[in-house]
């Protein structure tokens, strides 16, 4: 469990880090899923912040975990 809420944490960070890296200078196009999504128009950055901190509450999640 420990090691799924990791990788879920990862995935999650690197969405937002490239959400948040295309709406603040214009790069990696295409890359972030928040981009793609229809209902999201207008609200990309909040979104990619929302999915980084989402990322370190699984990640802290995880360190609470203990290992089986």
């Amino acid at each position: 469990m420990k090691q799924l809420l990791e990788f879920l944490g990862l995935v999650l960070l690197l969405q937002g880090v490239a959400g948040l890296v295309h709406e603040l200078t214009g790069w990696m196009r295409g890359w972030g899923v928040v981009q793609h999504l229809p209902f999201a128009d207008g609200y990309e950055l909040y979104l990619s912040i929302a999915l980084v901190v989402l990322a370190f509450a699984l990640f802290a999640a995880a360190e609470s975990r203990k290992l089986s």
